[in-house]
């Protein structure tokens, strides 16, 4: 692609964890340039500032958010946002003939009610968000490839559906049996000060929080649902755990054929995701870790059959900041653009 190709775009909250992996990726992305950095509590502020180890490479100023001006400069939005910013300018960037990306929770759910019970909120924009699509490439692409505004999957959701979707959409399982145990670094949490996530509290330690009440819950629930055919309830229960990044998902179920093996399963996985170029189905007996998966794109899932209990046991591994976040955005920017889906995104981690 020539310089006279490429997209411009704009990265609204680009000074949080979320943002500067979209800034990093973007700038090594042949199809985009990269030509608008806002956030208001950052405005004025040179990114290079911010963040010195991209100064190199990044000469933006973080400008106030103001509509008008992204939507004349910028042909596709990333609103790296906390929940409930990105659905009050979402709508007039989409008017405007903008292509959006959220990254929030905003327009994930298909039901507002479900968005209102959970998030709380004022939504007046129920027009634009029934044409939103769920952004999680490997189950709806064909849908974000016709899409104007995306609202991308949960780095938590993301991890535990892709392990889970094969499972539902073949009717392998007895959905009400899916128990999902997620564990997360603390980058999870954003850059903003927490008491639970300062060194001296988190690190050798593990804790459960949101136990039964996370807010991914309603969100699972609802993909689960649509891929079963029918309402589908899960366990879900989230982990912090002393590491920067990354989220390991294992979930369990009960097989409706306790005759089937891990090696039934491992083959089923590797048909189901035959066609997705970031999802690496382990050989049997292979077990994912979050470093593999650490700067990278990539989801690795392992698979295993406890034939005792008559359990499937599916281990999912994400880096939670890229596939769980801005990777997975610029994914479904590849597919809406009509580009290669990998364009721009990492497929080999650090390691060790």
């Amino acid at each position: 692609m020539g310089d006279l190709e490429r997209l411009p775009v704009g990265i609204l909250g680009a000074s949080g964890y979320g943002g500067v992996q979209l800034v990093r990726l973007l700038m090594d992305h042949p199809g985009v340039e990269v030509v608008y950095l806002g956030g208001d509590s950052s405005a004025g502020k040179s990114f290079s500032e911010l963040y010195p180890h991209l100064g190199h490479r990044v000469d933006l100023i973080v400008e106030s958010i103001d509509v008008e001006e992204i939507a004349k400069r910028c042909k596709a939005v990333f609103l790296s946002l906390p929940t409930g910013l990105a659905y009050q300018m979402a709508p007039a960037l989409v008017a405007k003939g903008c292509k959006v990306l959220d990254l929030s929770a905003d327009y994930r759910f298909s039901n507002l009610e479900t968005y209102k019970n959970w998030y709380g909120g004022d939504r007046q924009d129920q027009e634009i968000a029934a044409t939103a699509v769920y952004g999680l490439p490997e189950l709806y692409r064909d849908r974000i490839a016709e899409a104007q505004l995306v609202g991308c999957a949960g780095c938590y959701v993301t991890t535990s559906l892709l392990a889970l979707a094969p499972l539902l959409k073949q009717g392998l399982i007895v959905p009400e049996t899916a128990i999902i145990d997620a564990k997360s670094g603390t980058s999870g949490g954003g850059r903003v000060a927490k008491t639970n996530l300062l060194l001296a509290e988190a690190d050798n330690s593990i804790a459960p929080y949101a136990v039964a009440h996370h807010r991914h819950i309603p969100e699972i629930e609802q993909i689960c649902s649509d891929l079963a055919g029918h309402d589908v309830m899960v366990q879900f229960t989230p982990h912090l755990i002393p590491m920067v990044r990354g989220i390991l998902a294992t979930v369990y179920a009960t097989l409706r054929d306790p005759g089937l093996v891990r090696e039934d399963l491992v083959t089923i996985y590797s048909a189901f995701y035959r066609a997705s170029p970031f999802i690496r189905v382990l050989p049997a007996g292979t077990y994912p870790q979050t470093k593999w998966a650490c700067g990278t794109n990539v989801c690795y899932i392992g698979v295993e059959v406890d034939a005792r209990t008559g359990r499937v046991i599916v281990m999912s591994a994400t880096d939670n900041l890229i596939k769980g976040q801005s990777g997975q955005a610029i994914q479904c920017l590849n597919i809406m653009m009509g580009w290669e889906e990998t364009l721009g995104l990492p497929q080999l981690g650090f390691y060790p």
